[in-house]
């Protein structure tokens, strides 16, 4: 892996430039909310359609993200910049909407004196929902040559096995082609993306904002697949908007500065020692291994997660919960579905908010292994 660091953004919304230098296959962004990122990829695809007749596909998790303005509206920004008429030569100055697929389009006079809509004869772009792609399995897109996933990252429950049914989409649309360029666009509102793991991405936690690191992966034709992951640099000045969200908050630095969103987790406000732990298990998420204790301290009960920084003293016979299948009967996967009647009283800890946390880190673990739990 190699990393650079970008020159200060002295512009005010985000550039592609500096990723596209890398000319790699896979290029993850990450930043702020409404720094540009969508804009400037959008433009990329208005762009190729209008110097080449290249096609693009917009990749997003349900249908549902399709319907209404978030479809119809995807291009206000660059109409309204009039960039479509910039990058057709005049020859279009809108987009047109219809059934998931974008048109370039213009409005001329009728004969009557109403404005009438022209439309092209083809979709400049395609929009798929990974969770209803069983039902594209049968049609080519041999001209789509970007694909673009918006919002590949989220603090909410992703779908079953969506690595694979990402990776299915991209087979469905590529074919047998190399010629496609894959682009993935994240706001920094989670840092436990199952991408990150899927995809190698190993050092994308210890990244510094203004970084773009590259991965080179050998495939076994021999053929090297090249991976670029910006993390945005913030920008100098700011957003204007920024003063909307200058309250002492620190969740809003992600919206503000691009920094990783994190929640404020219940810290434990007892002292206790060894001999009040009642029963001790494990929760090994994300390739973090961490150490539960159930505790007693005089007449109150609760359980408190830090981190394992040494290896199990008795792995055949600890209570461990992964998101790994292992075989050995002490493992278990998913903690809200419980067989044993300790299992029930772990559940009941969480069920009752009876849970404290090592640091907020530890509380972001916990919160995104059973957001994997409740699938």
């Amino acid at each position: 892996m190699t990393r650079r660091s970008k020159k200060k953004q002295e512009q005010e919304y985000y550039t592609l430039s500096p990723i596209l230098k890398e000319k790699a296959h896979y290029n993850i962004i990450i930043g702020e909310r409404s720094n540009g990122k969508t804009y400037s990829v959008l433009q990329k695809a208005l762009q190729d359609y209008a110097n080449n007749g290249y096609q693009t596909a917009l990749l997003r998790r349900m249908q549902e993200d399709f319907i209404g303005k978030r479809g119809a509206g995807l291009f206000e920004p660059l109409i309204n910049n009039n960039e479509v008429e910039r990058l057709t030569g005049g020859a279009w100055t809108s987009v047109y909407y219809y059934a998931s697929r974008w048109f370039l389009c213009r409005y001329e006079e009728d004969k009557k004196g109403n404005m009438e809509r022209v439309t092209d004869n083809q979709p400049f772009m395609y929009g798929f929902a990974l969770s209803q792609m069983e039902h594209e399995k049968g049609t080519g897109y041999p001209n789509v040559k970007n694909i673009i996933f918006d919002e590949f990252i989220t603090r909410m429950a992703y779908l079953r096995d969506e690595f694979v049914l990402f990776m299915n989409t991209l087979s469905t649309i590529i074919r047998s082609r190399d010629d496609v360029t894959i682009f993935m666009l994240g706001n920094t509102v989670n840092k436990y993306c199952p991408y990150f793991d899927e995809m190698g991405l190993r050092h994308i936690k210890d990244m510094k904002q203004g970084e773009i690191d590259v991965y080179q992966l050998k495939h076994s034709s021999g053929k090297v697949l090249k991976v670029a992951v910006e993390y945005c640099k913030p920008f100098e000045k700011g957003k204007k908007s920024d003063f909307y969200f200058a309250f002492d908050n620190q969740k809003l630095e992600m919206i503000t500065n691009g920094v990783w969103e994190i929640d404020i987790y219940p810290h434990c406000p007892y002292r206790y020692r060894p001999k009040n732990i009642l029963f001790t298990y494990f929760i090994e998420f994300d390739r973090q291994m961490l150490q539960c204790e159930i505790v007693q301290v005089d007449d109150v009960c609760f359980t408190f997660i830090h981190r394992k920084t040494t290896p199990l003293k008795h792995p055949e016979t600890d209570l461990v919960f992964t998101t790994r299948y292992d075989a050995r009967p002490n493992y278990r996967r998913k903690l809200t579905k419980p067989r044993l009647d300790i299992e029930r009283k772990i559940v009941e800890f969480y069920a009752t908010d009876k849970i404290f946390y090592q640091d907020n880190e530890v509380g972001e673990i916990i919160r995104n292994y059973l957001l994997w739990c409740n699938k």
